[in-house]
């Protein structure tokens, strides 16, 4: 199994399961918002799950070790990071569950075709303003900026792909709530429920957690905040249980 990391790639233990994903340190590694988002969605039995921009594969991995649905795929447009992703699927196993799809966001409907998914995650790229870009190609950039996809192709193709009735989960910023709400009722996704993510309980939020449903009727539910640090260093208790330390 050594053989399936590269030189200078990392092994990180996910602690669940016994999982593990290969990254590579110089580039585009998960951070708390793609587990954050895990702990948030929920899959039940029998559902299909995408992913769409999986990057290395850490949320259907860490979907597949949390909820117990029947399949769940990662569709990565950098053929780096898909190849990353695939390896770390073969790595833990999880080749009967987990498909890693290389290909656009943009085109996800016709890739899966339309109404094709009970449920569907992203942790879409935050930034708008990439002005001064030192490398546009460089993975993490492409990963932050929204410089292969808009919000605005994000939701568009969660709509299409998602079943009637469907649920999207989105983690993004607390800046463009207005924007992601209103790209969610231009292609009737209703959002459903919302939670603020703040790094202490005296500073502003810096994510937002968003549950959506295709053709839903109106009536959104604000969850009490999630705080992620009690103190410096020290992590809130359901941030340690989010994260399966606890």
């Amino acid at each position: 199994m050594k053989s399936l990391v590269h030189d200078d790639e990392r092994l990180d233990d996910l602690q669940i399961k016994g999982y593990k994903i290969i990254q590579h340190p110089d580039k585009f590694c998960f951070g708390m918002d793609a587990v954050l988002l895990s702990g948030f969605a929920s899959v039940c039995e029998g559902e299909k799950v995408l992913d769409l921009g999986t990057g290395t594969g850490i949320l259907p991995i860490l979907l597949e070790a949390k909820y117990p649905g029947e399949h769940y795929i990662g569709l990565e447009i950098q053929a780096e990071s898909a190849e990353m992703a695939r390896r770390s699927v073969i790595y833990n196993d999880l080749q009967d569950k987990i498909d890693i799809i290389e290909g656009d966001i943009k085109e996800a409907s016709k890739i899966f075709g339309k109404a094709s998914m009970d449920v569907i995650t992203s942790n879409p790229p935050y930034m708008t303003n990439h002005h001064g870009l030192k490398n546009p190609n460089d993975a993490k950039a492409i990963a932050r900026h929204e410089l292969l996809c808009s919000l605005d192709d994000v939701v568009r193709e969660t709509a299409a792909v998602l079943k009637p009735r469907g649920r999207a989960y989105f983690v993004h910023r607390p800046s463009r709530l207005v924007e992601i709400f209103e790209a969610m009722r231009k292609y009737r996704i209703e959002p459903k429920r919302m939670r603020l993510v703040y790094p202490y309980v005296n500073k502003e939020p810096n994510m937002v957690l968003i549950e959506g449903v295709r053709g839903g009727r109106p009536q959104l539910t604000v969850e009490s905040p999630l705080i992620v640090y009690d103190k410096p260093g020290k992590y809130n208790e359901e941030i340690l249980k989010i994260y399966g330390m606890n």
